[in-house]
């Protein structure tokens, strides 16, 4: 399985466009092969700080998420709407039993 995590900080007054748009992506994203899992969440602390979660099946269903012409410009787009450069962390994960 592959996680991928990553962080946005939104400029204050692109916080609604920034939230909008990562509804929609994570929305659309959920609909691809190879998708377990992809969510957007807000730090209580900081609600202008916004986390993803993803879950892919392999590699190259991740990539293949990232081909997608949607994917390329929320990417773009949301590097716009940030006052910093926005991480992403991909991690290769076995589950483990309890």
């Amino acid at each position: 399985m592959i996680i991928v995590t990553g962080t946005v900080l939104a400029r204050v007054d692109r916080l609604e466009e920034a939230l909008s748009l990562s509804l929609e992506h994570v929305r659309r994203s959920r609909t691809e092969p190879g998708c377990l899992s992809h969510a957007v969440s807000r730090d209580a602390e900081d609600p202008l700080h916004l986390t993803f979660l993803e879950e892919w099946v392999d590699r190259d269903a991740l990539t293949a998420h990232f081909a997608v012409p949607a994917s390329r410009s929320f990417a773009r787009a949301m590097t716009a709407l940030a006052s910093e450069t926005p991480t992403v962390r991909i991690f290769d994960a076995d589950p483990v039993s309890l």
